[in-house]
């Protein structure tokens, strides 16, 4: 379910305290907000609550005198909060290496509307890619990398991260292992996708080693980046059935299809600021 261009996005975490969900909803409807989604989650383990409320604002809407009073009525429950205004786009990041089908999925999506962002700049360690994104109007930057020029390399990314503004950045098949230095820049706003047959089936030719062991699920994880490779917390998993007889290459058709849809959602998720962390997981407030 795609979100109405007219509302407002309120996001917010706290402890788990009695009046939470009164407090948000109850100064909404004396702003004369109209609430059209609302989700909130308790964590009884972690004692963190999590909301998620979606609303249209009355005529004669304040902006300013929304947002004081808004922060005053919840300072007492040490809620942070984020508010989203209606058609509000995030400037996004895209690392890319050779293969082209989530990049080229991403960027559909944000051309029909689909992904409310800009691709302000994409970024790879091989020039293979930038056809693409200049045929979508989008700088190409790329950045060779080898053993000796990496931490260079590293800094002429964030630079560009930093130089655009943006507020994302989406490791659509980037080939490359983030030092630790560069993990912990981009810790909590960065989102990474990869096969699901990890970590049983490490290396070169993962779907290949998979048919030979007659695997009978192949699905993709797409997570927040950390300096735990590939172990960071999830935002959204996909998974297909397969048999005897997917060969190698109909695994590898499979594995890149559900590798686009989970990416999309995840990047989805976090456009739409369903997506909170806590501690080593996540909290996905879906529709």
């Amino acid at each position: 379910m795609s979100r109405s261009p007219d509302t407002w996005i309120l996001s917010a975490q706290c402890p788990s305290v009695l009046g939470t969900v009164d407090a948000v909803t109850r100064f909404l409807f004396e702003q004369r907000c109209y609430v059209t989604e609302h989700h909130s989650f308790d964590d009884r383990l972690s004692g963190r609550f999590f909301i998620r409320v979606e609303f249209r604002q009355p005529e004669g809407f304040d902006e300013a005198g929304f947002r004081a009073g808004l922060e005053e009525r919840l300072a007492p429950f040490g809620m942070q909060v984020e508010l989203t205004p209606p058609g509000y786009r995030a400037r996004v990041v895209i690392m890319v290496s050779k293969a082209d089908h989530c990049l080229n999925d991403l960027l559909y999506r944000q051309r029909i509307g689909q992904l409310p962002m800009d691709v302000v700049a994409v970024i790879s360690n091989h020039p293979d890619l930038e056809p693409l994104a200049r045929w979508h109007g989008i700088p190409y930057h790329h950045f060779p990398i080898d053993p000796a020029n990496k931490a260079t390399q590293e800094r002429q990314v964030l630079a560009v991260i930093e130089e655009t503004g943006a507020e994302l950045v989406v490791l659509a098949r980037y080939m490359q292992v983030l030092s630790p230095e560069l993990c912990r820049r981009l810790d909590g706003w960065a989102i990474n996708i990869h096969h699901s047959l990890l970590p049983g089936f490490k290396g070169a030719k993962p779907y290949h080693q998979a048919y030979q062991k007659g695997v009978k699920l192949v699905g993709a994880t797409a997570h927040y980046i950390n300096n735990d490779l590939d172990e960071g917390p999830i935002i959204a998993q996909g998974v297909e059935p397969v048999d005897h007889a997917h060969y190698p290459e109909d695994l590898i058709a499979k594995g890149r299809d559900i590798e686009c849809l989970t990416l999309a959602r995840a990047v989805g998720y976090h456009l739409e600021r369903r997506v909170f962390l806590n501690a080593n997981r996540t909290v996905v407030l879906n529709p």
